[in-house]
């Protein structure tokens, strides 16, 4: 169901929601991640986003990420599921997402490198050098995938 998210609140408005979202933390070979600074908050995410009604977290992983990013990914491994926290966005609506995180890595496209209806622009940042984040959530997923990756190196 294409807008499900816009359909859902043309019904609730601007009443709190729990939505279930996905991303992906794609590292380059500095161990950089990859974030995109987006339109709607102007601060910085991870690339991905709400599932559509009938998807998976890893279809919406990998389907978000090519929107956010230009990059086509596959899904190498889960690193988490993210519950905690509330984001509210310039139009006043109010989310509690329940995100699960994968790493992901290339397999084709590119990064984009002009402006969408989503995303300003992309960048690869240290892990200990991070931009404004839009929420503490974002945050949380960026430790949990540093602490995950130094694990397992």
């Amino acid at each position: 169901m294409a807008n499900y998210i816009q359909e859902v609140r043309a019904l609730v408005g601007h009443k709190p929601m729990i939505l279930n979202t996905a991303a992906g933390i794609l590292v380059d070979d500095q161990q950089r991640v990859l974030l995109n600074l987006r339109t709607d908050t102007h601060n910085w995410s991870l690339p991905g986003g709400f599932l559509e009604y009938g998807e998976t977290y890893a279809q919406a992983c990998v389907r978000e990420y090519k929107e956010d990013s230009g990059v086509d990914v596959e899904i190498v491994d889960h690193i988490g599921i993210f519950d905690r926290g509330e984001t509210t966005y310039p139009n006043g609506d109010v989310t509690q997402t329940i995100a699960a995180l994968y790493l992901v890595k290339p397999i084709g496209g590119h990064v984009l490198t002009e402006a969408t209806d989503e995303t300003v622009k992309l960048d690869y940042f240290a892990f200990n050098q991070l931009p404004p984040l839009m929420n503490q959530q974002t945050a949380d997923m960026l430790t949990a995938a540093a602490n995950w990756l130094r694990a397992r190196a």
